[in-house]
This record gives C-alpha cells, sequence and structure tokens, in this order.
C-alpha cells in the first residue's frame, strides 16, 4: 500500500533492544527504515522473515535500516529470553526491540502480524503492507527510497521468491481459521464445552466438526491454552488446509513427545516438517521449548483429520495456525512421492 508523501510521520520507538544498541527515528533521519511488527509465534511472520533478514543484508549499505518490532500474542513470548532464543533459531542479525507491553503497537495504531512500514529519509511513511506476500513490491518501494538518497545507487534484482508458494502461479485456497484452545478465544467441539480454570475429563463421540478441536483425557483449560494434566490424552482436528502448525511448551521443563496421525495413519516423508522424527514407525515431536511447531508439510490442499496423541502429562498447547498455497510443481512431486 503506497502512502502520500509527507503525511504521516514514524513516532520514536523503543527501549529494549537486542542486535543493536537502542535507535531513535530523529537519529536515523537520513535513512530508509523498514519496522516490521512480528511475532516469533506467528506462522505469517516466520514465512516473511528470510525476506527481512535478505533485506537487510542487500541493502544495509545503501542506506536501510531494518527494525523489527517483536510484539507478543502469548504472555510466555513477552519475556526476552525466549524472544533472544527466537531471534537465534531464524538467524536475525538486524535489530529488534522488544514491545512486550505494546506500547508500540498501539502508537503504531497496528493490528496485524506481520505488518510493515517503510519510512523514507525525512521519516514520513511512504508504504505499508499487512501479512504475507507482496515482497518483490515491498522490495521495489524500498529501492525506490534508497535511490531517493543515492540516484547513482548500483542495486541488485529483485529477489527470487524464497519458496515455490510465494511464486506467480502459486494457488491459495481458504483454509480452516486459526484455532486457539484458550478458553477465552477457543472453539472446542466438546458437547461439554471448556470447563473453564479446571482439569476436566474431557471425552467425545460421533462425526467430528471442521474448524473446532476435540479434547480426550484430563485437561486443564486456561485462558491462552489447555494443558494435559495427567496422560493419557488427545487432541483431533479436522481441517481443510495444506499445511498446519501449533504453538506448543512443555510446562516441566523436559521433552514430551508428541505423536501425529494424519487421517489414522503416520505422516509420509512429503507430509513430514523438519520438526517430525520417526520413531518406531511413528511420527513424534519432541515438544519442549514454547514456540510454534510444524506439524505437517502443505504440498497439497486438502480435508484431513489430525490427531496428537500424548503420553505424558505436561503439555500446553495454544494455536493451530493453518497455511493454503500451494506450488504446483511441489504438489506434483508430492503425488508421485506418496504413490
Amino acid at each position: 500500500m503506497k502512502v502520500e508523501k509527507g503525511t504521516v510521520r514514524a513516532p520514536e520507538i523503543g527501549r529494549v533492544w537486542l542486535n543493536s544498541p537502542p535507535l531513535s527515528m530523529r537519529q536515523l533521519r537520513g535513512q530508509v527504515v523498514l519496522i516490521d511488527f512480528w511475532d516469533y509465534t506467528c506462522v505469517n511472520c516466520v514465512r516473511t522473515l528470510p525476506y527481512v533478514q535478505a533485506w537487510h543484508e542487500r541493502y544495509k549499505d545503501h542506506g536501510l535500516v531494518v527494525i523489527g518490532v517483536h510484539t507478543p500474542e502469548f504472555t510466555f513470548a513477552q519475556y526476552e529470553s525466549n524472544v533472544e532464543r527466537g531471534v537465534r533459531e531464524f538467524g536475525l542479525t538486524y535489530p529488534i526491540v522488544v514491545d512486550s507491553n505494546r506500547e508500540l503497537w498501539t502508537t503504531f495504531a497496528n493490528r496485524y502480524w506481520p505488518a510493515k512500514y517503510l519510512f523514507d529519509k525525512d521519516s514520513y511513511l511512504r508504504w505499508a503492507h499487512f501479512g504475507e506476500g507482496a515482497y518483490g513490491e515491498t522490495e521495489a518501494a524500498i529501492q525506490e527510497l534508497i535511490h531517493e538518497i543515492t540516484p547513482e545507487a548500483q542495486l541488485p534484482q529483485i529477489m527470487e521468491p524464497v519458496r515455490g508458494s510465494d511464486a506467480p502461479g502459486a494457488v491459495c485456497y481458504p483454509p480452516t481459521p486459526e484455532l486457539y484452545l484458550g478458553n477465552v478465544r477457543g472453539r472446542i467441539g466438546n458437547r461439554s464445552g471448556f470447563i473453564e480454570d479446571h482439569v476436566g475429563d474431557y471425552s467425545f463421540d460421533g462425526p467430528l466438526t471442521e474448524g473446532v478441536f476435540y479434547l480426550e483425557g484430563k485437561w486443564a483449560s486456561t485462558a491462552e491454552f489447555a494443558a494435559l494434566d495427567s496422560a493419557p490424552g488427545k487432541i483431533v482436528l479436522k481441517y481443510s488446509a495444506a499445511g498446519v502448525n501449533l504453538v506448543m511448551a512443555s510446562t516441566t521443563g523436559k521433552p514430551i513427545a508428541v505423536e501425529l496421525r494424519l487421517d489414522g495413519k503416520p505422516l509420509t516423508s512429503a507430509q513430514k516438517t523438519a520438526d517430525v522424527e520417526s520413531r518406531e514407525g511413528a511420527s513424534v515431536i519432541a515438544v519442549q521449548n514454547a514456540r510454534m511447531y510444524r506439524l505437517v508439510e502443505g504440498h497439497d490442499f486438502g480435508t484431513h483429520t489430525l490427531e496428537l496423541i500424548i503420553r505424558e502429562p505436561g503439555l500446553a498447547a495454544f494455536a493451530f495456525t493453518f497455511t493454503s498455497c500451494v506450488d504446483p510443481e511441489s504438489t506434483q512431486v508430492a503425488q508421485e512421492s506418496a504413490r
């Protein structure tokens, strides 16, 4: 979204910084500044990070300053140590300001993860984009503002998409909406509903409804998450999407094995993500640190039933997210692999 020049000036920013001493918009006058609101548990944010890091590396010597504003969605993501771990795991080297009290979120009147605001050398807002996508357009806007500083700057070609699902020709379908497991925003399919702020014995039967989740076993229901109080336990959902992710944590501090079954079977090699391993023929994720775990790889869009089977207490589950854009070439490879 292009913004008319000279209408909106950037507010000052930040208290706690990573990868940099504190910066201010006043000291950054004369440079192009890209502000990126993100959260390390947000799948849409995570998918944009390779582009943001690449823009930092490509244009930092041409007058671009990238600043990531980490505004958390969940309580655990407010802690600086968790943010620092996320920054390391994603290999981010540009300045990050920790916005755990949502001061910058409020100052910018922001409503989205991720959200990008691009300011010119006079600190006026010139471009904004919310959500994934528009990577080429955003990079072109960066180059335009750099050329306003240095018209003769020799800049690289706009970078190629980092994923096939970002490329022209990729198809995006409407997926199952984000699904929270906390009792404030969650949608549970069990007839009992949430047994709020207590440990309840959950069970279900009959056909599954899409867009809700089902619990089996003894779970504690809190505002933000469902936590398995005693084993065994199960989470089941019917969904329509390509890929599936779930924000999880271990409340015991020890790794907790979560077995995955898709349509009643272990994941195929094409469906496994980097977080999934095979153990004696089962598809398992070891959950420990509080973060987003990638459950199912998305090569093709479809409707499936996913079961998470947990045989030890202490798993906390926060929110399912779904990806829906598929690369036709990858879809063909996945189909051939499954034959």
